[in-house]
């Protein structure tokens, strides 16, 4: 199969980007051709690795760009036309590409693979600023409660309009868990399919030794929790006065975070991924405490990959990855107290940790390796291509 992958970014700097970097590895060693689109923009700045760019911007006019971006609707239309492929897989689109490229995409068999919410919440969180979960559909409500000002409300409406009057050009949706699969339906989008994320098969980490720590591995936002963790943490020092907790991962709200920080954490920064996996290894256990909805909890499933120990927040996917009390503990969203109680439980046994963790890598190697990923997508692609079935 002749095959084109669209995302907004071509960068390895999140979960998307990772797993559209996996997908397309794992499509060419099966022999497909594949093609991978992308915007220019890099929120990191590391280096992309798309075969074909097309405009993009973290600049001040992002917010119209990813409303109306017409560089990218004529560059889809010259690859489709040149490339001419059997079918597309599009993922992050609505944060640089915008919803103009689906009107080049009409005609050609396509797949969309939805990461998170974009496509329903102009946030792609369902999180309003006073971190509560947002029910109420995109609108009036995205102003109104503060979620957006007024220079952005006004293009992502249209936006959000564009969306829904142009989303038939999606011949199939695919959610990457059952939880962002309800919340698409939840808000009109039908028939949505799951196929989980995968990650690259790597070996399990050293058996545990020093110092008790933790890990968190992500984002540096509101919706991520990690105040939240930093609070638990004056806790976990109380209790276990040697511990440590170390935070990999940049953004917004690094620092503010930093001069809350109480002692024994440590801040790392952006890493490249292996590297990530270099420190992360060290921890006994890995922390996800986000507020805000986790479409699948990637790094959740890449600490099992490892074989460490998670405590995880009951938010979106994350149920659906963490097996509570078998493969790590499942708290609250939120709570700092039961967060702080869950990792002082591990941090004070490393025996559990390690079984734990054993359990994990098990349950990461069945459900969640990159070969059941990009086959289901194979036969998603193919099912899309057959021709339909004659009854009577």
């Amino acid at each position: 199969m002749r095959i084109l992958l669209i995302n907004d970014y071509g960068s390895p700097d999140g979960g998307a980007e990772i797993a559209t970097l996996l997908l397309r590895t794992g499509l060419r060693a099966r022999g497909h051709e594949v093609v991978l689109l992308t915007s220019s923009a890099r929120p990191s700045g590391a280096a992309s690795d798309a075969d074909v760019e097309c405009v993009g911007t973290t600049g001040r006019y992002r917010t119209m760009l990813q409303s109306a971006n017409m560089p990218a609707r004529r560059m889809v239309d010259r690859v489709v036309r040149e490339f001419q492929p059997d079918v597309v897989h599009v993922g992050m689109f609505l944060t640089q590409l915008s919803p103009l490229i689906l009107l080049a995409l009409r005609g050609v068999p396509t797949v969309y693979y939805a990461h998170w919410l974009r496509a329903i919440c102009p946030t792609g969180f369902k999180l309003r600023p006073d971190l509560t979960t947002c029910r109420v559909p995109a609108g009036v409500v995205c102003y109104s409660a503060g979620c957006l000002p007024l220079r952005d409300w006004v293009p992502l409406m249209a936006q959000m309009h564009m969306l829904r009057r142009w989303r038939g050009a999606l011949d199939r949706v695919v959610a990457n868990s059952e939880a962002t699969r309800d919340a698409l339906e939840a808000e009109g989008f039908r028939d949505v399919s799951v196929i989980r994320c995968g990650v690259a098969s790597r070996p399990g980490r050293p058996p545990l030794r020093g110092a008790p720590t933790a890990v968190f591995c992500g984002r540096l936002t509101p919706q991520k929790g990690v105040a939240v963790l930093l609070t638990a943490w004056h806790a976990v020092r109380q209790q276990i006065p040697e511990a440590r907790l170390i935070i990999v991962g940049d953004g917004p709200e690094r620092e503010r975070l930093e001069r809350a920080a109480p002692a024994g954490v440590t801040f790392h920064g952006r890493l490249p991924h292996d590297e990530v996996d270099r420190v992360a290894a060290t921890a006994w256990v890995q922390v996800v405490p986000s507020i805000g909805f986790e479409p699948l909890g990637l790094a959740a499933v890449e600490a099992m990959m490892r074989g460490t120990a998670v405590v995880a927040t009951r938010v979106g996917g994350l149920p659906e990855v963490v097996d509570s009390e078998r493969t790590g503990t499942l708290v609250q969203p939120g709570n700092d107290g039961e967060l702080a109680a869950a990792m002082i439980a591990l941090l004070l046994d490393r025996a559990r940790c390690e079984s734990m963790g054993a359990r994990g890598r098990t349950v990461a190697t069945d459900r969640f390796d990159e070969d059941r990923y990009v086959d289901a997508f194979i036969e998603c692609f193919e099912s899309l291509l057959a021709p339909p079935v004659a009854t009577g």
